[in-house]
């Protein structure tokens, strides 16, 4: 296996087990925090009928789902870029 072949490994790997978790962090987050300011709203979380607990964990669960998203990014930048060659070239001029 090459660098490529691992690069694009990790990169699957990472989408399937941080971005899919993350984007529904990031859908469950947005829902909890509009809900919270609409009036009327069932609210249950965690057994919490406050709409400040609805907005706190939506925010919380926002922030969670964007730092899972940015993972799979990440990993696929570092891996699949193109790397600078070596020269080779390390003996001093005569």
């Amino acid at each position: 296996m090459n660098n490529k072949n691992t690069g694009m490994i990790a990169t699957i790997a990472t989408a399937l087990l941080c971005g899919c978790p993350g984007l529904f962090a990031l859908c469950w987050g947005s829902i909890a925090a509009v809900a919270s300011f609409m009036p009327g709203a069932n609210i249950n979380i965690n057994g919490s009928s406050d709409p400040r607990t609805a907005l706190l964990s939506g925010l919380g669960s926002v922030c969670a789902g964007v730092l899972l998203v940015a993972i799979p990014v990440a990993v696929g930048f570092i891996m699949l870029r193109k790397k600078p060659e070596a020269t080779g070239v390390d003996s001093p001029a005569a």
